[in-house]
């Protein structure tokens, strides 16, 4: 897996997931929409700890900056 993930999107993923985060844990969001999003939470951090998005892959894409 060659890291296709830049620092910018990376930690956009964190932030999105800390926000459901704290969305879950006041209550605002609950049952299946709370069900979706924690599990999309995960993958975005996971998927920024290992600097690859799987997505990106077969579309091309890579925020990554050329070293």
């Amino acid at each position: 897996m060659k890291p296709n993930m830049g620092t910018i999107d990376k930690a956009i993923r964190i932030v999105l997931a800390l926000i459901v985060g704290v969305l879950y844990f006041t209550g605002q969001i609950s049952g299946v929409t709370a069900i979706i999003l924690g599990i999309l939470a995960i993958v975005f951090v996971l998927t920024s700890l290992i600097s690859f998005c799987p997505l990106y892959l077969p579309l091309g894409i890579s925020t990554r900056t050329k070293d």
